[in-house]
């Protein structure tokens, strides 16, 4: 029997879920909650196989707490529900540890078909962003302030306004383009703000 415990804050959306993984006859629910915190309490007893995770709470990031839990519980198997699609989502969550990824726009049967999967030590990603478990998840390589000057290069800022937004040097933040530039393969602004568009971080 597969133990599942659904956390996501939406009332509505953990009834639906529910509904579909009580039909299966291999697996049980061990619990839903609302919260990171009511979650913890459940995963103490230790009664649980798998951790259906919203990637984004009111109380908390879904996202954020995987390297904890994984931490913390092991042996559990973890699948995040997002409402996003873009492919930095996707690795980041799978670079995080998440075994699993599903939007919840895929077809309700891609949650049951991915809680088994994981269950079995397999990682899944639902049909919609299948692709993304492909691609190099480049953007894992920039530390948190090259990431910040990424960002705010490709949504327009001249150096200057980088420096300024961010309290940086500007000799600083022309040695963070750089290294950007490098490990991203880059060779211009324009190249910055593609792959940026490319990851879900900036709209055309």
């Amino acid at each position: 029997m597969i133990r599942t415990l659904l956390v996501d804050d939406h009332a509505i959306v953990r009834t639906g879920f529910r509904a579909l993984i009580e039909r299966e006859a291999d697996m049980a629910i061990a619990g839903e909650c609302a919260s990171l915190a009511e979650a913890d309490v459940v995963l103490e007893g230790g009664a649980v196989d798998v951790l259906v995770l919203d990637i984004s709470l009111r109380g908390g990031s879904g996202l954020a707490a995987v390297p904890d839990l994984r931490a913390r519980h092991p042996a559990l198997k973890i699948v995040m529900l997002s409402m996003h699609e873009a492919p930095v989502y996707v690795s980041e969550a799978l670079a995080k540890g998440a075994d699993g990824y599903i939007t919840k726009t895929a077809a309700p049967e891609e949650l049951i078909a991915g809680i088994h999967a994981v269950h079995s030590g397999e990682r899944y990603v639902s049909a919609d962003v299948a692709n993304v478990r492909l691609r190099p998840a480049k953007l894992d390589l920039l530390s948190a302030r090259e990431r910040d000057v990424f960002v705010a290069l490709a949504r327009g800022r001249a150096p200057k306004q980088v420096a300024a937004e961010l309290g940086l040097a500007i000799k600083t933040v022309y040695v963070h383009r750089a290294s950007v530039l490098v490990k991203l393969g880059a060779r211009t602004d324009h190249d910055i703000y593609r792959i940026a568009l490319e990851n879900g971080l900036v709209e055309t």
